[in-house]
């Protein structure tokens, strides 16, 4: 166990800290998401990522009861997928989330995807996260997956500046133009596939498990190439949500508090960049292809 390890925090724009490591759900089986998710608040984490279309915000909480960790010890960050973007809607898409959470309020809330083609509705629902926010039953929102054009967008209208906006990033993928414009906006960075896991089940032409310049940072360091990338992200001033449902591997991905990288090794896995993205794009999220309803609780 890890229970005497502190995550370092992010403070959001609002003053909220954030754990700058967490556990992400993202394609965890719902029967075994409660576990996984007892073993990392058991392992020390305080971070927990999950998502209304990932259909397991209820064993989230579920893991979180088990768990014995008192709730305002735990960051919950759920998100309102597209299907559910408009004003009402999206008031009824937290209502949703919380009833399956088993928990009142929310630490942040993200609308998931930028939707290009109904971009008035994208606009409305961060309206309904504003005003959830105003109301106090979230303590901070952001969004997820907005490129430049769509924050340029959001920012013209919005009346919070959003506090995260959580992107693919990894060694191979790093979305720097992007990040600087998060920076300019005291917009937080969090990266899901952090450790590029994409990289393995998308079938992209090499995997950053096994990146050599990575796995020599490793060996320099008796760590493993995901601790390597996750430090990466932690000196980079990132949050990151690294997946998994093997309590060894969440217990591993905990394990990157004892070591830094050097500016040197900072930089040799900085020039990694491929530039090729292993989600979707953006753009091309639409109600017609992505849409599906969102189970009452």
């Amino acid at each position: 166990m890890n229970r005497t390890v502190t995550v370092p925090g992010i403070t959001l724009n609002n003053g909220v800290d954030l754990p700058a490591l967490g556990l992400g759900v993202f394609q965890s089986p719902p029967a075994e998401t409660a576990a996984a998710v007892q073993a990392a608040l058991e392992t020390g984490y305080r971070l927990i990522d999950t998502a209304a279309a990932y259909g397991n915000e209820r064993e989230v909480g579920e893991g979180l009861r088990r768990s014995g960790i008192a709730r305002d010890e735990v960051f919950i960050e759920t998100k309102v997928w597209i299907s559910d973007y408009g004003y009402e809607t999206a008031l009824h898409a937290f209502e949703k989330s919380v009833r399956k959470l088993g928990v009142e309020q929310l630490d942040l809330l993200l609308l998931h995807q930028p939707l290009p083609s109904a971009f008035d509705g994208t606009l409305d629902a961060y309206r309904a996260l504003e005003r959830l926010l105003r109301d106090g039953k979230v303590r901070s929102i952001g969004v997820s997956n907005f490129m430049p054009d769509h924050l340029a967008r959001l920012l013209a209208v919005a009346n919070v500046v959003p506090a995260v906006n959580q992107i693919e990033v990894h060694p191979y993928f790093q979305q720097a133009a992007l990040q600087r414009l998060h920076a300019q906006h005291g917009i937080v960075t969090q990266a899901w596939s952090p450790i590029g896991g994409i990289t393995s089940y998308r079938g992209m032409e090499k995997r950053s498990f096994d990146d050599p310049t990575l796995l020599e940072i490793a060996r320099h360091h008796g760590k493993s190439a995901a601790q390597v990338m996750l430090r990466w992200h932690l000196q980079k001033g990132r949050s990151a949500i690294p997946k998994s449902v093997k309590r060894q591997r969440i217990a591993e991905n905990f394990d990157i508090f004892d070591f830094e990288l050097t500016r040197e090794q900072v930089a040799a896995i900085d020039a990694l960049e491929t530039g090729v993205r292993g989600g979707p794009e953006p753009d091309s999220i639409t109600l017609e292809t992505y849409g599906r309803p969102i189970p009452e609780a």
